[in-house]
């Protein structure tokens, strides 16, 4: 308590005291960053980025109480604050310069929010932990015997459910202990169509005898809310009879359409789960019984295999906490994709006297679990993965699943050998186990930072968005008029550069030219669309128009730094903030107006189309007509080209095909020295890949997922977005995803190396 007590800061509260008043100034800057029109001086710490020099200077700019000084001290120490950026907890780290002593914890926050993004999370459980007391940050272990002394007959006990948290066991068993036998006093009731009359009866029948009713998954009976909410306010009138026996059990999935009533008047209760590829695997193995392990005739390759096969299943569940890294869609698998792969497993082994490997992988990966992936690139994945447990290999006691060596299938043993084993293996585990490399621990870190920041903005007032003394009119109604000042008008096809749009002699027009004309289409209505609503909500600012819904939606995201939702409903794929995308839009603005004056450019900047398909087979069929080929008989080649790293670089347009610039490598880097594809470098996502020249060749094959694999390339998918997911279309393959791309490997490596590691190309990174 004495350290604690010297590390507190005036503003702060002191230990077991109240926690001090964040001002709203400080807590506008945390939330939303910083502003579309800043501005920031000159680079003077070569070690940052662009983007954090930039928040950092808004950050002293805007909080001068506290970190006046604070860029000039970061210049003369940039080693230190480097190292104290770099290090595992900054939050926790003493800061150079003696700056802990000028701040408060909770402006150290946003410091560290500032330089390491992926450590807010962590840096905000410890600032709570700091604040509020390490019982704000550790969910409490409860069970019902606990909770069940605070309900009472006119509040219902409402469980939050969670992916792989069934409370139905734990209630059944509490009810039992209590006397409420299930189907005698205990009654369930599992909601959906036509559910609704037999709940209502339920619940009245139980309210008069004082018997307990649980209605399971309130989400999926939409139609049925205003029912349960009327009913809810009944019970807890005090006029309305009900025995005090009587319990009102409710499970429900976080559901927008859950009455608010229901959830204020109710006692809420969520059992998550534990996380991780032990914890799952725990699971599997405590629900094989006896007879089933022990009941092949084969038990050696059974047992081995089974335990791969829990393996496999723990991953596959497990992978999807690194969003589009593990999957472009999260996959629901459960327990039944395992008990009947465990069933298939035991089938071909008794039938068979030689595993058949190959129609165990088909039979397991394409079917029992294949049966749920929607998405070509998820299913290559889902077999990659398979590929590493189901092998001959594994029938070796010496075969591990990671280089490391700490996953792998035990001996043949008792039932119980292996869930001793189970115990041993770590909590949480590194992504090598998934196959990805470290830097995949970052994204999810980051991902897990916009999600809270995103929830927390959810629920402000508006109140809380002034800044320096301004109303958050006065603020909105600047950023609109700037944006709108800075908005040219829509492009005209009148300015095209001569012979752009003539016809061949055949009368058509030249394929390319069509993809232009269409792109400035999408491009013209998108800025009419911009400049509509910003002339609109100008309006309603001052009153002289109605605030419609869509406007007050828009005043809101311009607040939060985000892009309105009526312009993403006319506009291409984009994660950026609004600050961003103006930027970005701009971008894409001058790159068609420049094709449109100037003709057809060197190089193409593919991120600059709404609709990169389409000039995918505008290229193709250029080339068809060129050369009287069929269209469905090519394809294209790849070449990266050496020392061709943006258009500018690029002299001269190629006889055949296109020049492509402005990608991005996910997850991994082109080694611009061997001239293939690598692993990131750490602490680097996303990287520049040089102009890639796309080259129409005759000889076309089936999408790369079915085509014999060239063992030195990977066929790596081209996204819009770093999403990746998208609308399924009729192919398989998702609206985000463009093309695949071939690009050589590292030797020593194969294509399901760099299928595992989640490397994508992107269109746009998210900033």
């Amino acid at each position: 308590e004495e350290d604690e007590d010297e590390d507190a800061k005036p503003e702060d509260a002191a230990p077991g005291e109240s926690p001090a008043v964040i001002e709203a100034r400080e807590w506008n800057v945390f939330l939303r960053g910083t502003p579309l029109n800043y501005e920031a001086p000159a680079k003077t710490v070569e070690w940052l980025t662009d983007a954090v020099w930039r928040n950092v200077c808004y950050l002293e700019t805007d909080l001068p109480n506290y970190l006046t000084g604070f860029t000039a001290d970061m210049a003369a120490k940039s080693a230190e604050f480097e190292a104290w950026a770099e290090s595992d907890s900054p939050f926790q780290e003493p800061m150079p310069g003696g700056w802990d002593d000028k701040l408060t914890y909770f402006i150290k926050l946003a410091v560290v929010k500032v330089f390491k993004e992926d450590k807010a999370v962590a840096s905000a459980q410890q600032y709570i932990g700091a604040e509020l007391g390490k019982a704000f940050t550790e969910a409490p272990p409860w069970t019902l015997d606990d909770v069940f002394p605070d309900t009472n007959s006119r509040v219902p006990i409402i469980f939050i459910l969670s992916t792989g948290a069934d409370p139905t066991a734990m209630l059944q068993r509490f009810a039992t202990k209590m006397g409420w036998v299930p189907g005698e006093r205990l009654h369930f009731c599992s909601l959906g169509q036509g559910q609704g009359p037999i709940a209502e009866e339920m619940v009245s029948k139980a309210q008069d005898n004082g018997d307990w009713v649980c209605l399971q998954n309130c989400h999926v009976a939409s139609s049925w809310m205003l029912s349960l909410e009327a009913m809810v306010n009944n019970m807890s009138q005090d006029y309305n009879p009900v025995h005090d026996d009587f319990r009102l059990w409710l499970t429900s999935m976080p559901a927008a359409i859950f009455p608010v009533l229901v959830l204020q008047n109710g006692i809420k209760l969520t059992n998550e789960p534990p996380k991780g590829v032990r914890a799952n695997m725990k699971r599997t193995f405590n629900d094989i019984q006896e007879d089933v392990w022990e009941g092949c005739s084969k038990p050696q390759p059974y047992k081995k295999l089974v335990f791969a096969l829990s393996t496999f299943h723990a991953i596959i569940q497990e992978r999807r906490k690194f969003g589009p890294l593990g999957w472009n869609i999260r996959y629901e698998f459960n327990a039944s994709d395992i008990e009947c792969s465990m069933l298939t497993l035991k089938m071909f082994l008794e039938e068979q006297d030689e595993i058949p490997w190959a129609a165990l992988v088909y039979v397991t990966g394409q079917i029992n679990y294949g049966g749920r992936v929607t998405d070509d690139l998820d299913r290559r994945c889902l077999m990659s993965i398979l590929k590493r447990y189901y092998l001959p290999d594994i029938l070796d006691d010496s075969y591990r699943f990671t280089p490391s060596g700490t996953y792998y299938a035990p001996p043949e043993g008792d039932l119980f050998s292996f869930r001793d084993y189970l115990e041993q293996l770590p909590l949480t585990e590194a992504p090598e186990v998934f196959g990805m490399h470290p830097n995949a621990n970052i994204t999810f870190q980051l991902q897990e930072t916009r999600k809270m920041m995103d929830t927390i903005l959810s629920i402000q007032p508006r109140a809380t968005s002034a800044e320096g003394g301004k109303s958050p009119d006065e603020i909105v109604a600047a950023l609109a008029a700037e944006i709108e000042s800075n908005i040219a008008p829509p492009l005209d096809l009148d300015d095209a550069c001569p012979g752009l749009f003539d016809r061949t002699a055949s009368g058509q027009l030249k394929s390319l030219s069509v993809v232009l004309g269409q792109e400035i289409e999408r491009f013209n209505k998108l800025t009419r669309r911009v400049l509509s609503s910003l002339k609109e909500l100008q309006k309603a600012i001052k009153g002289i128009v109605v605030m419609t819904g869509e406007l007050e939606q828009m005043y809101t995201d311009f607040l939060n730094n985000k892009v309105p939702g009526l312009w993403e409903k006319v506009a291409y794929p984009s994660l950026k903030p609004l600050g961003g995308w103006i930027v970005d839009y701009h971008r894409r603005i001058d790159f068609m107006r420049t094709w449109l004056t100037k003709g057809n450019p060197k190089s193409y900047w593919l991120s600059g189309f709404f609709f990169p398909q389409g000039f995918m087979t505008g290229v193709l069929q250029e080339h068809a007509r060129k050369y009287q080929q069929p269209i469905d008989a090519l394809n294209f080649n790849f070449q990266v080209l050496e020392g061709k790293e943006v258009a500018e670089d690029i002299t001269e347009a190629p006889e055949d095909g296109v020049l492509i610039d402005g990608l991005y490598v996910d997850n991994a880097r082109w080694n611009r020295e061997m001239k293939y594809l690598d692993e990131s470098d750490p602490g680097v996502m996303i990287s520049n890949l040089p102009v890639v020249h796309f080259v129409p060749v005759m000889g076309y094959y089936p999408p790369p997922l079915l085509a014999p694999a060239d063992p030195k390339e990977y066929q790596c998918p081209l996204y819009k977005t770093s999403v990746r997911a998208g609308i399924l279309s009729t192919t398989g393959q998702s609206t985000n995803f463009v093309i695949c791309v071939g690009l050589p490997i590292r030797p020593g490596t194969d294509s399901d190396f760099w299928v595992l590691q989640g490397v994508a190309l992107l269109c746009a990174t998210n900033d």
